[in-house]
C-alpha cells in the first residue's frame, strides 16, 4: 500500500471522536485507507444487498455483532443505522469505535448532521496526491502525470487510461446519477459533464454552460451540485475583498482530477498536452486539485480562492487564514519563465499585505528568487509546504 498524508489525521481523529467518516470520490482509495489505518476492526461492505437488509431491518441487531466496534464502507447505503449508531456511541464513551465511509456527500453528511452531529470527525479523501506518488513513476513527463491523473487504479496497475477512463463515468453515471436525483436524460448528463470538463480552470457562466448542453439554468445547477457532492469538481469562490476594485462574482469551475478533466475534453493521448489548447486549463487544474489535497489532507482550515477585478487581472490561486491572505499563486503551464509573469503577483500582493507570492510552471528547474519564487511542476510540494506551515 502506497503511505497516504491523510493517515495520521484520519488515527487522530479517532482518538477525538467515537465515529469517523471518510469520504471521497469512488475509487479515491477510502476503503484502502481506512483497512489499513483500522486494521483490527472488523470490515463489513453495506454495498452487498444481504448485509445492506439487516442493517436496515434490524439495526440492533446487527449493530450487536461488533461490540469493538467496526468499520462500515458506502455507510449512507444505510441510512436507517445512523440513529442506531448515535445510541451506542453515546452508551458506550469510547473514541474511535466506528469508521463509516462513503463516495456520496449528499447521503453521508445528511445522515451525520441528521443523527450523529458532533460525534463524527470528517476527513474528505481525494485521489492520490503527487507527492505521496511521484517516486513510482520518475520518469514520466508531466504530460504523461496530466494525462493519467491520480486515481489510484491507474498507479495500481496498467490500464489504458482512456479504458478506465471509460469505464468510471458509465458506472458514476448508472450507480450515482440515478440514485441522487432522477435524470431521465442520460445522453444529456453526459453531455453536460463533457462540457463541463471543456471548461475546466474557466469561470463558470452557467447560462451559457446550460444553454449549450440544451437544458434550463435550473437543470445546470442541479446537475453541477450532484458533480460536486461526487467530488468530481469544486466551484472555486472568487475572493472578495476588493481593494477599491470592482471584482467578479462568478465562481471558477474545476474538475478535481487532471487526468479525467483532459479524457473527458477529448485528450486521448499525452502527446496532446504537449502544446495543445487543453495544456493550460489542465495544468491549472493539477496545481488547483493538490493544493486542495494538501488541506484536506492535513485537515487544514485555509481557504483557496482566486482573485480577477473587473479589467481582467486575475491571480490564479490565493491561499487565506481567516482575513488574511498567506499566499497568491499563479500556474503558468509554459517551459520558460518569462519576465511578465511576475508583475501581475507584485501589484496583488502591494493591495493584500505582501502575502507569500509565488509561480509554478510547467519546466523542471527552479528559480528561488527573494520575492518571487519559481517553483518547477515536480517541486509543488516545496510550493505547498511554504503555504501550509
Amino acid at each position: 500500500m502506497i503511505p497516504r498524508h491523510a493517515a495520521p489525521r484520519l488515527v487522530e481523529l479517532a482518538r477525538y471522536y467515537p465515529i469517523v467518516a471518510i469520504t471521497g470520490p469512488r475509487q479515491a482509495g477510502k476503503t484502502t485507507l481506512v483497512r489499513a489505518a483500522f486494521a483490527d476492526k472488523p470490515y463489513v461492505s453495506l454495498e452487498d444487498p444481504d448485509v445492506r437488509a439487516l442493517a436496515t431491518t434490524d439495526p440492533r441487531g446487527f449493530l450487536s455483532q461488533f461490540p469493538a466496534g467496526a468499520v462500515f464502507d458506502e455507510a449512507q447505503r444505510a441510512p436507517e443505522l445512523f440513529s442506531y449508531l448515535q445510541t451506542r456511541v453515546d452508551a458506550d464513551g469510547r473514541m474511535g469505535l466506528f469508521v463509516l465511509t462513503g463516495s456520496q456527500q449528499f447521503g453521508l453528511m445528511e445522515g451525520i448532521s441528521q443523527s450523529l452531529a458532533g460525534r463524527v470527525g470528517l476527513l474528505h479523501l481525494l485521489p492520490f496526491a503527487f507527492d505521496e506518488i511521484a517516486a513510482s513513476r520518475p520518469h514520466d513527463l508531466l504530460e504523461d502525470w496530466l494525462a493519467r491523473g491520480f486515481y489510484p487504479p491507474l498507479h495500481d496497475r496498467e490500464i489504458p487510461p482512456h479504458l478506465w477512463f471509460a469505464d468510471y463515468l458509465a458506472t458514476y453515471v448508472e450507480r450515482d446519477v440515478r440514485r441522487m436525483i432522477q435524470v431521465r436524460d442520460l445522453e444529456s448528463f453526459h453531455r453536460f459533464v463533457l462540457m463541463c470538463a471543456a471548461r475546466t480552470g474557466q469561470l463558470l457562466n452557467l447560462s451559457a454552460l446550460a444553454a449549450d448542453c440544451g437544458i434550463t439554468h435550473n437543470t445546470a445547477n442541479a446537475w453541477l451540485g450532484v458533480l460536486e457532492a461526487s467530488y468530481l469538481v469544486l466551484r472555486l469562490q472568487p475572493f472578495h475583498r476588493n481593494f477599491g476594485r470592482r471584482l467578479t462574482k462568478s465562481p471558477k469551475l474545476y474538475f478535481l482530477d487532471p487526468g479525467l478533466a483532459a479524457w473527458l475534453a477529448g485528450v486521448r493521448d499525452s502527446s496532446a498536452l504537449v502544446t495543445g489548447a487543453m495544456r493550460g486549463p489542465i495544468f491549472e487544474t493539477f496545481v488547483v486539485a493538490e493544493f486542495l489535497k494538501r488541506r484536506r489532507n492535513a485537515l487544514r482550515t485555509e481557504e483557496l480562492h482566486f482573485w480577477r477585478d473587473a479589467a481582467g487581472q486575475e491571480i490564479d490561486l490565493i491561499v487565506t487564514r481567516g482575513k488574511d491572505v498567506v499566499a497568491a499563486i499563479e500556474c503558468k503551464s509554459g517551459r520558460t519563465v518569462a519576465p511578465d509573469w511576475f508583475a501581475p503577483l507584485a501589484r496583488f500582493a502591494s493591495l493584500a499585505g505582501e502575502p507569500h507570492r509565488m509561480i509554478i510552471f510547467g519546466g523542471d528547474a527552479d528559480q528561488p528568487r527573494s520575492d518571487t519564487p519559481v517553483f518547477g511542476w515536480r517541486s509543488i510540494g516545496q510550493a505547498l509546504d511554504r503555504c501550509f506551515t
